[in-house]
């Protein structure tokens, strides 16, 4: 009964540590995070291929950005603050190009879109805030 009990509580034990590492920090590619949110783009904006090869072109260059600063805060290099503020600005302006990209109606859309992704990563976290 004690080996059983034992045996138990290692396949637990290992379940845990397998499960927290799926969920620590990943490293992400911002080759691949930009063809992800530029095929959730399409779709939710109905894009065609050569607004969609933009926006592909657009996402990549901000995530290189995005990653490297990141990079950079996680090396001790960085502000918090002053990354924020920076990445805000990047997001400004990444909606500066992709109002020349997309039509009036999909601006529109893509506004609702933003929306309702601040909205998501808000879900469950205390006040809404990250």
């Amino acid at each position: 009964m004690k080996k059983l009990g034992l045996l138990l509580l290692s396949v637990i034990v290992f379940a845990a540590v397998t499960m927290a590492q799926d969920r620590g920090p990943r490293n992400f590619d911002p080759k691949e995070m930009a063809k992800r949110q530029t095929d959730e783009l399409t779709k939710a904006l109905d894009l065609n291929k050569d607004q969609a090869a933009k926006v592909l072109e657009l996402n990549t260059k901000v995530g290189e950005k995005m990653s490297s600063m990141r990079e950079e805060m996680r090396d001790g290099g960085g502000d918090r603050e002053a990354m924020r503020e920076k990445m805000t600005k990047i997001r400004e302006e990444q909606k500066v190009e992709m109002k020349k990209i997309l039509t009036e109606a999909q601006y529109k859309k893509y506004e609702k879109y933003l929306e309702e992704r601040r909205a998501q990563r808000g879900q469950g976290r205390p006040g809404g805030q990250r």
